[in-house]
């Protein structure tokens, strides 16, 4: 799926169907949406095949192919299909409306697979070839230097998109707005408030972005506890200190916002097989992202910041974040490559690096505050067996640890530097 994201493909319909995906009843409810979608399946000489790859702590993925007996797998998975079925009560956390926008975008940019169909509960794509990463793979040099340098493709040619609906999507310069048409006009009082009060963490720019989600998320928090209420008072609080200190670094893009990923763990990196790897020989492996489901108007450097803090996988494994010369030399790598997209590029790549180094800096623990407030809604909406809760208390400890070192209060009370922070902090 390699492409210079450059030139716009041409938009494609995509055909909506009225079925739903039933998790109980994975094979006959999935069949019957491939076979809406291509009928020709049932008679194309080979049984419609399902793989249910492990499911991710929202969403359920099935790959399905016809296992024609004369052709080769890579020839069955050129015509495969990505059946991505949303996780229970996710309707709070991500607006499936612009997760269809972000894909339709990437598409046409030559950066995510085609939209095939939408149904009542998910998304059929065309399959990607290629090894998903596991944690450990994300701290190899030839990955991480791929990484860097799809993320700054990303952020160079794609453009920030505000409000709208998936049917206005209109074609920018890689730096400028794509304002769309407001979807507000059916909204009751009560959600027409609570979008006002969304909008109001950052006024003057382009709705949604990484502030207004986590805004969203806050107000989305249980409260019917004192403890609960409290605990919500205190993360609205940190949350308009961060924007405003963070909010308004100059970055890159327009108004400091580029169109981010905003969730590049592991899984959702894709390495490209041999065959598809370009003509670089510098051992550099290129690399896919999928799943856009959280893509959103960010500054460059949380979407980086996010990224070194998925180093450490789902198990937070602190000792696995990247040293300053790891990140330095990603940023080197990220820097050129959005020079190279951009119609816009910065005039010292050097001094963009060095400004960007410390950016990184600034918001590494924002992703633990993103996160973690996250993790506490899908503690009471999620079914799927994962330790929401503890995972929570993980995440919002990497922001109050990053807090004690920006305010100095660990040093006042004289506690040891977190593992996580001595991690950061280390040159090599």
């Amino acid at each position: 799926m390699a492409s210079s994201g450059a030139e716009l493909h041409p938009a494609q319909p995509v055909r909506r169907i009225s079925l739903s995906y039933n998790n109980a009843d994975s094979q006959t409810s999935a069949l019957r949406l491939i076979l809406t979608l291509f009928p020709d399946w049932e008679h194309d000489g080979g049984k419609v095949d399902f793989v249910r790859f492990t499911d991710g702590i929202t969403n359920t993925l099935l790959k399905a192919s016809v296992k024609r007996p004369d052709c080769s797998d890579i020839e069955n998975d050129k015509e495969a299909v990505l059946l991505r079925a949303y996780g229970q009560g996710t309707a709070v956390l991500i607006d499936r409306d612009r997760e269809f926008t972000s894909h339709s975008l990437l598409s046409r940019h030559g950066l995510a697979p085609p939209l095939l169909a939408r149904f009542q509960n998910g998304l059929l794509y065309r399959f990607i070839r290629g090894q998903a990463c596991k944690s450990s793979d994300l701290t190899q040099e030839p990955i991480w230097r791929g990484v860097a340098r799809r993320l700054g493709q990303w952020h160079a040619v794609l453009p920030v998109v505000g409000d709208g609906n998936e049917s206005a999507v209109q074609e920018g310069d890689s730096g400028g707005m794509t304002l769309l048409a407001p979807r507000d006009a059916d909204l009751s009082g009560k959600e027409e408030e609570l979008q006002r009060k969304i909008r109001g963490i950052t006024p003057q720019k382009p709705n949604p972005n990484i502030w207004t989600v986590t805004q969203k998320w806050i107000l989305a928090l249980p409260n019917k506890t004192e403890a609960e209420k409290t605990r919500q008072a205190t993360l609205q609080k940190e949350l308009e200190r961060l924007v405003t200190e963070l909010g308004d670094i100059p970055g890159l893009g327009e108004q400091g916002l580029v169109f981010a990923h905003c969730d590049l763990l592991s899984g959702n990196v894709i390495v490209e097989p041999k065959a598809d790897q370009g003509s670089a020989t510098d051992g550099v492996k290129e690399v896919s992202f999928i799943d856009y489901e959280y893509a959103t108007p960010s500054p460059a450097a949380f979407d980086v910041a996010n990224h070194f803090a998925e180093w450490g996988g789902l198990e937070c494994d602190y000792t696995a974040m990247p040293s300053k010369i790891q990140r330095r030399g990603f940023l080197k790598e990220y820097v050129s490559s959005y020079t190279s997209h951009s119609k816009k590029p910065p005039a010292d790549e050097e001094a963009t690096v060095d400004r960007l180094f410390n950016e990184v800096d600034l918001f590494r623990g924002v992703p633990g505050f993103y996160w973690g407030i996250w993790a506490l809604i899908q503690a009471t909406i999620s079914q799927i067996d994962f330790d929401y809760a503890a995972y929570a208390e993980r995440r919002l400890g990497e922001y109050w640890a990053w807090k004690g070192e920006v305010d100095g209060t660990r040093v006042k009370e004289h506690k040891d530097l977190p593992l996580r922070e001595r991690q950061w902090a280390r040159d090599e």
